[in-house]
């Protein structure tokens, strides 16, 4: 994904030489990449949250959103008895 980002960056500065505003694009474009793009440092910090549908980053950050599931299972489980019941089932 990186180096799509960084061939639009290339090519976003080749058409800026007629229009200086494609530059101004490239730079935008770099920008959100490294604040939102993989690999950002917000993703690692252990105050936030795992996105979905990506790995945690160290085996300790799985345990932890691991046993955090568990105990909301648990919980829900106890404190919803026949709704989990009728999840048991697959209605």
């Amino acid at each position: 994904m990186g180096t799509i980002i960084m061939a639009g960056a290339v090519v976003l500065v080749v058409m800026g030489f007629g229009n200086h505003v494609w530059w101004l694009a490239a730079a935008a474009l770099l920008y959100l990449y490294t604040q939102y793009g993989r690999g950002s440092s917000s993703a690692s910090t252990p105050g936030a949250g795992t996105p979905t549908g990506s790995a945690p980053a160290t085996y300790q950050a799985y345990r932890a959103r691991r046993d955090q599931q568990a105990k909301w299972e648990r919980r829900y489980r106890r404190e919803r008895p026949f709704e989990a019941r009728r999840q048991d089932r697959g209605n």
